[in-house]
């Protein structure tokens, strides 16, 4: 197949035409992925439609057990891209990969399939993580000034909308959506480690890395390795409760377009917060967007930027 030869895989390519992006969590990032694939080494390929820019695309995905890499771009007409995209109907900011309908499917298969104009098909490089830059904080010992202490809810909460709402105002914690006006200030300092920072106003240790995404329950469970391995020193990190994690947005956007300082990584754009939604799901905070949102489904898939308590409010 010309496809695995442009893309230089050296082996023939198989296209899963029943694997969505929908189905990818279940099958590669929990209990599934280890039943159907015997070895991480393997790999499958299907095509999709990535919505996350200004024009929707649709590409062709690499993927396997905690592995997931955009090989190319198909350079289909675009009436036909925005048409399925289209099909799906109303979505939320947090679902912007779409499976390809049946049109889209005919299409590839008569011209990229079965075709020979290998023009419709450009190679992505492999995205590498930026190394963490310089913070531009003041130091863990720079003179500090007068900062008005403010101690947030530290213990999981199961939370309505409503609940969520409250404590935007009640905090002025900015939520792009619930409450657009909120002005809470941070205090960062650079604790000198190239791994964490510290607020001085709430009292929290945070990674400016994070956790990979995962789901809830292997979070957890990745929290508890962490704290038994002693992770850069300390033994108590914690996914934030929902205000802590708040406390990280404002409205100004860094420059990797989040809601968040540039101190912190860009590849951790939406995480798990300790909160559970009433009547049921996740609560999460989406640095892209600037607010809290929440996910149902029994195994919901985020990122973690866990924090500590430096102090006793």
């Amino acid at each position: 197949m010309f496809l695995s030869k442009k893309l230089e895989l050296g082996t023939t390519l198989t296209i899963d035409w029943e694997m969505t992006p929908d189905y990818t969590f279940g099958t590669f990032e929990s209990w599934g992925g280890r039943e159907r694939f015997r070895s991480s080494a393997e790999r499958i390929y299907y095509f999709f439609i990535d919505d996350w820019g200004d024009n929707p695309r649709l590409c062709l995905m690499e993927r396997g057990i905690k592995h997931a890499r955009v090989m190319a771009e198909i350079l289909a007409p675009r009436d036909m891209i925005r048409r399925c995209v289209a099909g799906h109907g109303k979505t939320s900011l947090f679902e912007r990969s779409f499976a390809i309908d049946e049109p889209l499917k005919k299409w590839l298969i008569a011209h990229v399939i079965d075709g020979r104009d290998d023009s419709l098909i450009i190679p992505l490089e492999p995205e590498k993580p930026a190394p963490l830059a310089e913070t531009d904080l003041p130091g863990r010992n720079a003179p500090v000034p007068e900062l008005t202490r403010v101690c947030l809810p530290g213990e999981p909460e199961e939370m309505s909308e409503a609940d969520v709402a409250g404590l935007a105002v009640r905090f002025n914690l900015y939520d792009s959506e619930r409450n657009p006006t909120g002005t809470f200030a941070n205090y960062l300092v650079d604790n000198g480690d190239n791994a964490t920072v510290s607020d001085l106003v709430t009292g929290l240790m945070w990674q400016r890395e994070g956790v990979d995404i995962m789901s809830s329950r292997m979070l957890l469970r990745e929290i508890d390795r962490l704290n038994r391995n002693g992770h850069d020193g300390y033994s108590d990190w914690r996914l934030p409760t929902m205000p802590e994690a708040l406390s990280l947005i404002g409205a100004e956007k860094n420059s990797h377009g989040q809601h968040i300082h540039d101190c912190f990584s860009p590849h951790q754009p939406f995480i798990f917060t300790a909160a559970t939604r009433r009547p049921g799901g996740c609560w999460f905070v989406d640095c892209k967007q600037g607010k809290a949102f929440w996910s149902s489904g029994t195994i919901p898939g985020g990122f973690g930027r866990l924090c500590r308590s430096e102090r006793t409010a």
